[in-house]
């Protein structure tokens, strides 16, 4: 049988405590959640902001997207370009219409380049965090924001989804901090930085749930997952020695 280490998708959200700070947070997250058209497997597809901070970290969050580049690749300063191919780029539309009654959508960008697979970031707050928009895998840019009420809700709603491959946290208390690497279920979890960007031998990339086999690719027990292990028994009761000749 082919042995394989399989990614399989993710859903992954970021939380924002009330005490971030919002200048390292913002570019972050738009960096996470845009670049590459939202077209990698660790991006982040939630934000889940902590109440007091909700109001603020939106408003700069609209503000940052609306001058991210959106073009060709061939382009240096694109961070947005096409998607893969025409499928995406209809289901992509699909939850941007979705999106408008599922919540509220704070920013869209329309005016996108002509002649390919484009799709503008869109922002968009939901109105429940067991919507289509905020539970499925839409592998584009778009962005779903919810609110919570305190630091433990915002852990439970990064936590409740079927995937777990990576998350992030912003946060400046060392206690909530600590908080978050015991109870936030997530592969590969980021603190204070973008989600996306693993190193291979720095960052060991594998999630569990719908998002793959809880094994990791590129750290130090990559290799022991292609061996194959035995099992030797031997019965040490024995009934005198062999000659030492026969040892």
């Amino acid at each position: 049988m082919k042995r394989v280490i399989a990614e399989m998708g993710g859903k992954n959200a970021i939380v924002v405590d009330a005490n971030a700070d919002l200048d390292q947070a913002v570019p972050a997250i738009v960096a996470s959640a845009f670049a590459y058209a939202g077209q990698k497997c660790s991006a982040a597809a939630r934000v889940i902001a902590v109440g007091p901070v909700f109001e603020e970290l939106l408003e700069r969050l609209v503000g940052a997207t609306g001058i991210v580049p959106v073009g060709h690749a061939r382009e240096l300063r694109t961070v947005v370009g096409p998607l893969i191919d025409e499928d995406a780029h209809r289901r992509v539309r699909d939850y941007q219409t979705l999106a408008r009654t599922e919540g509220e959508v704070v920013y869209q960008r329309d005016e996108v380049p002509a002649g390919g697979w484009y799709v503008g970031p869109t922002i968009v707050v939901a109105r429940d965090s067991r919507t289509r928009i905020a539970t499925e895998e839409i592998f584009g840019p778009l962005l779903t924001v919810l609110r919570a009420d305190d630091f433990e809700h915002a852990l439970a709603l990064a936590n409740d989804t079927a995937y777990a491959l990576t998350g992030g946290l912003f946060s400046r208390s060392p206690a909530r901090i600590r908080r978050a690497t015991e109870a936030f279920r997530a592969g590969n979890l980021y603190v204070n930085r973008a989600i996306t960007g693993a190193r291979v031998g720095r960052q060991p990339f594998g999630g569990h749930g719908l998002s793959g086999v809880g094994s990791k690719a590129g750290g130090p027990d990559y290799l022991l997952q292609f061996v194959e292990p035995r099992t030797v028994t031997e019965n040490t009761i024995r009934q005198g020695f062999a000659p030492l000749d026969e040892r």
